[in-house]
């Protein structure tokens, strides 16, 4: 099977190269790791996901879960591969040694997930999830809590889930309905209907922890009311054994139009009477508690989001390579051999704007990474400090524009296979449609626009904002100076001025009072908020490029650097640009969809 695996040559070079990873490995926690240990664990990562994780990614498209006698069964595929991944210790890699983990950076972490997602992000799905899920348990869970339920997480014999959507409330959690009353034993039983839980049912594990947002009786109204609670399939004893199955019940599945490996489910919880849930920290602070779990989902949907986008750019470059389509326009003999369709200046248009998207999408995700890891183990508490602004400024983005635009790379993907590219005999299809959940997931563009206008840009009087602008000028000083990026860097100096501009204004004019007509084009705002923030990531890509192809050795490592300097150029020259058209609009607090009555419609 040909191998559309994110390029392991970009991902070193964004990992030590532009983003210097090795500083992590002179901070305490992370002393036992080098860059050679690093590269290793990410060598075992792509062993696996080539061996274990790619070979069944079209049959677990082709062969959905099934729901049979009130169980999921999935191809055995799944859960062998799982079997590799937790083996290799990638189930706890970030975890604490005490936890059984392996202390990897996140940074690191994060770039391993993108390998097996591109390989086949449904399986992926399964541990992420219980990954997210048990650190939640560790931050905020009792010692017997932690006990019972995280370590055999950390172990991977128990997966987790997330459990917020209800029929009647999906991004809206203020009007949560599940309840939780309290037990003479000091937990609670847990009664409502939950939809979409990914995950939510399989026979993978031996046990699924479900963190189920609830309202305990007489809590306040709104997202003030709500509760976390640890729910289990099974119950679990002290000794560790697993009891009586829990009353959670599968409802159905829901069959989806891409994903199709990983189950979602209708969960119904207290059909019997209530299912046995634990409280997770305080009463009504579950929102705060799942959303450290969903922040960093937001960051691994971002992620999957560019490892599905690149997996369709390399398999989209490999077809352009080997397809014989038409000549040169200057060809004028009909009797000479077509030409391979790469020759043709369209298909490379199209194979460039994947690139820079995709590159762009993974530089991106990876700088959050740091953050992450910048936020838990910088030196100083004012480096841990504005570490944790510029993440809290740049998770929506992070999460959104991979989002967006690496669909839409699957989508030229698609365009550069021309006809075949819509047929289940080439991979783009699948691509395409697994990675179309990605703007839902985790808070669709418009939550994630509104997060970012209505609150992250002026959080702590915009100390986020503030340094990621000072950060920008630091590489806009640099390419000033560079023969190859200069015009760049006054494009993207003019579209920063811009952004600070408008950003002002439109914070004022909140603060006056006018919220609705601002926050209606919201996701014009982060869309060129995104486009500028992945326009300094690439030049800070570029500059380290053109740095490095004076001492390039072979023909070889030179076209890698041109690649990366070229995909600069364009997205500053072509993409960038974009930029202006949603600055005019957000400036002249543009009233067409709030003034387009429904009745039009």
């Amino acid at each position: 099977m040909q191998d559309h695996l994110i390029d392991r040559q970009t991902l070193d070079f964004l990992l030590f190269d532009v983003l210097r990873t090795e500083k992590l490995f002179a901070r305490e926690r992370f002393a036992d790791y080098s860059k050679e240990t690093v590269g290793a664990v990410l060598d075992t990562g792509y062993a696996i996901a080539r061996d274990h994780f790619a070979p069944h990614n079209r049959k677990a498209d082709e062969n959905e879960p099934e729901y049979i006698d009130g169980e999921v069964k999935l191809i055995p595929e799944v859960g062998e591969a799982l079997k590799h991944f937790i083996e290799a210790g990638f189930m706890s890699a970030t975890a604490d040694y005490e936890e059984g983990g392996m202390q990897l950076p996140f940074t690191a972490n994060m770039a391993a997930t993108a390998v097996f997602a591109s390989a086949n992000v449904a399986t992926r799905a399964y541990p992420s999830l219980a990954t997210a899920a048990a650190n939640v348990i560790a931050k905020f869970g009792t010692d017997e809590q932690k006990s019972l339920f995280l370590n055999p997480m950390r172990e991977g014999r128990f997966f987790g889930t997330m459990v917020l959507t209800e029929p009647q409330a999906g991004s809206s959690l203020a009007d949560l309905k599940t309840t939780a009353k309290p037990a003479d034993d000091g937990s609670y039983r847990i009664t409502g209907n939950k939809i979409f839980i990914s995950a939510g049912d399989h026979n993978l594990t031996e046990n699924i922890i479900h963190l189920v947002l609830a309202r305990m009786e007489g809590a306040p109204p709104g997202i003030r009311g709500i509760s976390l609670f640890i729910v289990p399939k099974f119950l679990v004893n002290q000794d560790g054994t697993l009891g009586e199955r829990n009353d959670v019940a599968l409802a159905g599945l829901i069959h989806k139009m891409g994903y199709r490996g990983t189950t979602s489910t209708m969960l119904n919880f207290g059909e019997n009477g209530g299912a046995v849930g634990y409280l997770i920290g305080k009463p009504h602070n579950g929102l705060a508690y799942m959303f450290h779990m969903m922040n960093e989902a937001r960051i691994g949907v971002g992620m999957g989001a560019v490892a599905l986008g690149y997996t369709g750019y390399r398999a989209a470059l490999a077809y352009a390579h080997e397809r014989l389509q038409g000549r040169p326009l200057s060809a004028k003999d009909p009797a000479q051999p077509q030409s391979p369709i790469i020759d043709h200046p369209d298909v490379r248009r199209m194979l460039l704007t994947q690139k820079a998207y995709v590159e762009g999408g993974l530089a991106l995700c990876l700088y959050a990474a740091t953050l992450v890891d910048d936020r838990a183990t910088a030196e100083s508490e004012e480096a841990r400090n504005d570490a944790h602004q510029l993440l809290e400024l740049l998770t929506p983005i992070t999460k959104s524009w991979p989002s967006q635009w690496c669909l839409e790379a699957n989508s030229l993907a698609i365009q550069v296979h021309g006809g075949y590219g819509y047929t289940r005999e080439y991979p783009v299809e699948q691509a395409y449609r697994d990675n179309r959940l990605n703007p839902i997931h985790e808070g669709t563009h418009g939550i994630q626009s509104l997060d970012l206008l209505g609150r992250k840009v002026s959080m702590n009087d915009g100390r986020g904002f503030a340094l990621l602008c000072e950060a920008i000028e630091e590489t806009l000083d640099a390419a000033k100076n560079s023969e190859a990026l200069a015009n760049e860097a006054t494009a993207l100096e003019a579209t920063l001025a811009r952004l600070k501009n408008i950003t002002s204004r439109l914070q004022d004019a909140m603060a006056s009072g006018g919220k609705e007509p601002i926050l209606a084009n919201a996701s014009a705002y982060l869309e060129a908020f995104g486009h500028t923030v992945v326009a300094w990531v690439w030049v800070k890509t570029a500059l380290v490029a053109e740095g490095k192809l004076d001492s390039a050795a072979t023909d070889e490592e030179r076209a890698f650097l041109n690649g990366k300097l070229k995909a600069c150029q364009y997205f500053l020259r072509w993409e960038l640009p974009k930029t202006n058209l949603n600055f005019d609009r957000l400036a002249a607090v543009d009233d067409t969809w709030l003034t387009t009555d429904k009745a039009w419609l």
